[in-house]
């Protein structure tokens, strides 16, 4: 049988590597992200897929290669693979959703600081040769408010942290999210821009936050407020911020994430925001310590590894959660149509085929049902392909060897 191959992409650390050669994997790193074409021509015999934010796997790829069997996304947003095809393709998809979280979270405070103390624009001047040694425009953070939209895993370490410093916290989300500390929710996002004096974003990849903050949303901000943005880059209106910025209406911003970002270390980069005052520009680190990218790589690739080795889906996005612990002769896992009667007429298989079911565990999501089964003995050819052939599987895999 040939080795069982997995694609890591976008500098990935290699940490995953060698969690994935451990796991039975010959393993490729690729240091930038790579187009869609390129990208089904380097999935050739691949099972498992590792990459960062811009590689986009759509459904057109997933369609074209068959014998990817899961995803991982090195970082915490998912919205660059298309999850509901990787899910009825047979896909699985894991990400990072707590890795990099101290690391954003310390970016932010650094940024608040500096923003409010106008460094940036102190740094530029002594660099150009000119001593300007003023108070005027920079202040404490102690004692100033603090607008949060996004209450997530990140927004609310930025909260506590922030209260830490002396800050009064408002945030805001869609979801009814416990405030932690002393953080006030605001009912509305124009509550949170008419009151905070420091407004960040941290919300997720979501389709419908496409566009969410606009010309609207910089003109309810108070006048001479700072803003902040290390979410997502489609999320903000490059334009717009730069209007309030040069009109003083806002006093400064931070932008980690843009709309159009360069594929590899080094390309060229344009922005309407280059060159603005009291402006700070950085290219998508928010996430990047060397602490994070370390823990990242050790997660996702075990999340990886563990779904090769035993079927577990805990903590996929895409998939039903499944965990069966101890262990038996032989183990396959079933991805199948969540109808009734499937989990019987494999178990009636499985009789027929001469073996006892040792233990099972089932979960469902949504129209995908998901199953992991340990036998008593080793899988006979046979009862493999009487379960791909029913008509409710969408993907069988025997745990521990290739994916079917």
């Amino acid at each position: 049988m040939d080795r069982r191959r997995a694609l890591l992409l976008e500098n990935i650390d290699p940490v995953a590597a060698e969690l994935l050669r451990a796991a039975g994997y010959e393993t490729e790193s690729v240091r930038g992200a790579l187009d869609e074409d390129d990208l089904v021509a380097a999935l050739d015999g691949v099972e498992v897929l590792g990459i960062r934010s811009k590689t986009q796997v759509t459904a057109d790829v997933l369609r074209r290669r068959p014998g990817l069997a899961a995803v991982g996304a090195f970082c915490i947003g998912t919205n660059q693979i298309d999850l509901r095809a990787a899910a009825e393709a047979g896909v699985a998809v894991f990400n990072a959703p707590y890795s990099n979280t101290r690391s954003v979270v310390e970016m932010a405070i650094a940024e608040i600081i500096i923003l409010a103390r106008r460094l940036v624009d102190r740094d530029r001047a002594l660099h150009a040769g000119t001593w300007d040694k003023s108070a005027s425009g920079s202040h404490e953070i102690r004692g100033r408010t603090l607008g949060i939209v996004g209450y997530g895993n990140i927004g609310s370490q930025l909260s506590v942290l922030a209260e830490a410093l002396g800050m009064r916290v408002l945030f805001y989300d869609l979801e009814d999210k416990l405030a932690l500390g002393n953080a006030e929710r605001c009912d509305t996002l124009e509550e949170l821009l008419e009151r905070a004096e420091t407004v960040t974003l941290h919300v997720d990849g979501r389709a419908g936050n496409a566009g969410l903050f606009g010309a609207e949303q910089f003109s309810r901000m108070r006048r001479r407020s700072l803003f902040l943005n290390l979410s997502r880059g489609f999320v903000v209106d490059h334009e717009a911020l730069r209007d309030h910025v040069l009109s003083g209406h806002v006093a400064g911003a931070a932008v980690d994430v843009f709309p159009d970002e360069p594929r590899e270390q080094g390309d060229a980069f344009t922005s309407v925001l280059r060159g603005l005052p009291n402006v700070i520009l950085t290219p998508h680190v928010g996430g990047s310590t060397q602490e994070a990218q370390h823990d990242i790589g050790r997660f996702v690739a075990g999340k990886l590894a563990d779904y090769a080795g035993a079927g577990t889906t805990t903590l996929s996005v895409n998939l039903p959660t499944v965990a069966l612990h101890g262990s038996s002769a032989a183990r396959f896992a079933l991805l199948h149509r969540n109808v009734p009667g499937v989990l019987a007429r494999v178990d009636a298989l499985v009789g027929e085929h001469g073996l006892n079911v040792d233990g099972q565990v089932l979960a469902t999501r949504g129209e995908l049902g998901y199953a992991v089964t340990d036998v008593s003995a080793a899988l006979p050819p046979d009862l493999l392909a009487a379960l791909r052939a029913l008509p409710e599987t969408v993907r069988l895999i025997t745990v521990g060897t290739r994916a079917d």
